[in-house]
């Protein structure tokens, strides 16, 4: 083995999509290749000897803002332990602004942009002894239907028990000041029916959960109704053996075709991540961003009250001429539209990104540090973003995890961002901390809230969190919710939803 591909994956249930590329079209060098995958929560050091055992020669890594951190220190201290190794670097975190970084100077090479086919170039130069004159390559953009797929190369325990994921087309024609997808020229297509023969092949091999990363999946009707009908015959023929698919969809374009297929899908079947970002027309203009939003308002609404379609629809704080107040009512406005998941971000400055223009003018100050979230703005200071930070931890923890159906009403009554925000406020300086916030202490902190700052009922508080505590399984009855009804422990054993959901989306399911 002498090229050796690897990355800092998130977490280990992720599994690196843009490794198998590379490795899928690395044509005869494959044979010596091989794919090593770590996670950024790793001793660096443990993960120094791993590499320097497999004695390689070239190392590719591959460069997210979530691991550009970990990987720069690995890379510097490799480069102390193993100089002789060149480091070839790629990825979007160091494709734009990379010249005075660390990561950059430590490194051998850069690919920047795409790596399917660049990659390989180098590589077999670099085995050749070839010269190589510059250190930062532009990658080829190589037309899709000569790019091998990557999919046989997810192994057996990847689909057992990792995230899978796989993209029907790539770039994107929308031109959003915040995302690096609006640097792209317009969406390409992968050829259909090879595409459809890999999704095939991970099916019979037992795949069932498939996470589409296309940034525009409803872009093109043909192609997407095509791919819908594939999976809808997979659920017709096979009942009992549920998929789950995941797709990132533009909000403004469902034709009927598409609503006619997706009504034909079970629940739990499909996922729909849809991104809002702003429902302030006047930021709307400022990004670029061309939403028809009467358009979105009437497709989520029909999603959410016409089918069973889990929604996660995205909502940015701190975009240009955004004040807290005209957020809240974004926010408010677009839970009346009844999406079961609101994602509350902030605002990041990628690399590369066209949003840096707004800085003079609406007095940006960024972090330093990855991901790069806004500090303050002429409109949100600081102390603001960052309680708006904690509204949508807690926001996460009660209404994005399904697990307070029932308690929800009661807490946010008719003004659901002022709600939060209250309780932000209140629950905050009581445990110091949005993450690692145990199910018994977050239950009690909830009942407290509403039984000392609302004008409930003890009785309606109670039985409420009830139904709640029963429908989320957990053991061990809460005192401050009374005494439980006869057959509670009934109901978490008979369980009806099955198994094969992902979490999120039983705990949001009806049953």
């Amino acid at each position: 083995m002498s090229i050796l591909l690897t990355t800092l994956n998130a977490r280990f249930a992720h599994a690196s999509l843009a490794l198998r590329y590379l490795y899928a079209n690395m044509h005869e060098l494959q044979q010596q290749t091989e794919i090593v995958e770590f996670t950024i929560q790793q001793n660096v050091e443990d993960i120094l000897e791993k590499i320097i055992e497999k004695q390689p020669t070239i190392i590719g890594f591959s460069v997210y803002i979530w691991n550009i951190i970990e990987t720069t220190q690995l890379i510097k201290e490799l480069k102390i332990l193993r100089p002789e190794i060149t480091v070839i670097i790629g990825g979007p975190e160091v494709s734009y602004e990379y010249e005075n970084t660390e990561i950059y100077q430590t490194a051998d090479y850069l690919i920047k942009g795409w790596g399917d086919i660049s990659f390989y170039q180098l590589c077999h130069k670099l085995l050749n002894q070839q010269i190589i004159p510059e250190k930062a390559i532009q990658g080829i953009q190589e037309k899709l239907e000569n790019i091998i797929l990557p999919y046989d190369y997810y192994t057996d325990h990847d689909i057992k028990h990792r995230t899978v994921y796989v993209e029907a087309s790539r770039g994107c024609p929308f031109k959003c000041e915040f995302c690096l997808s609006s640097l792209d020229k317009t969406a390409w297509t992968f050829p259909l029916e090879p595409f459809l023969q890999e999704m095939d092949k991970l099916y019979q091999r037992g795949l069932r959960q498939f996470k589409f990363i296309d940034r525009t999946f409803n872009l093109k009707k043909e192609f997407t109704t095509c791919i819908l009908k594939y999976f809808l015959d997979k659920i017709t023929n096979n009942p009992n053996d549920p998929l789950f698919l995941h797709f990132e969809l533009v909000p403004d374009h469902l034709p009927d075709e598409l609503k006619e297929l997706i009504l034909l899908f079970p629940e739990g079947s499909l996922q729909f991540e849809i991104g809002i970002q702003t429902l302030n027309p006047t930021t709307q203009a400022l990004i670029s961003r061309k939403t028809n939003l009467q358009k979105a308002q009437e497709n989520i609404r029909w999603l959410s009250t016409k089918t069973t379609v889990h929604l996660h629809v995205d909502l940015i704080a701190g975009l240009p001429d955004e004040t807290l107040e005209e957020f809240g009512k974004g926010f408010n406005e677009l839970w009346a539209w009844q999406p079961q998941e609101i994602q509350l971000g902030i605002l990041k400055r990628l690399k590369g990104t066209p949003i840096i223009r707004h800085t003079e003018t609406y007095n940006y100050k960024y972090s330093l540090t990855p991901p790069y979230s806004v500090l303050e703005n002429k409109d949100m200071r600081f102390e603001t973003l960052n309680h708006i930070k904690r509204i949508a931890k807690f926001w996460d923890l009660i209404a994005n995890s399904g697990r307070f159906k029932n308690t929800l009403p009661l807490l946010l009554r008719d003004d659901a961002f002022n709600a939060i925000s209250d309780f932000s406020y209140w629950a905050f300086p009581k445990v110091n901390q949005t993450h690692g916030i145990a199910l018994d202490k977050l239950l009690a902190l909830v009942f407290d809230y509403l039984n000392e700052h609302t004008d409930h009922s003890l009785e309606t508080i109670q039985q409420a969190m009830q139904q709640d505590f029963i429908r989320i399984g957990t053991h061990g009855w809460p005192r401050f919710l009374g005494d439980p009804p006869e057959n509670w422990k009934e109901h978490l054993i008979n369980k009806t939803k099955q198994k094969t959901l992902p979490k999120r989306q039983q705990q949001h399911s009806n049953g």
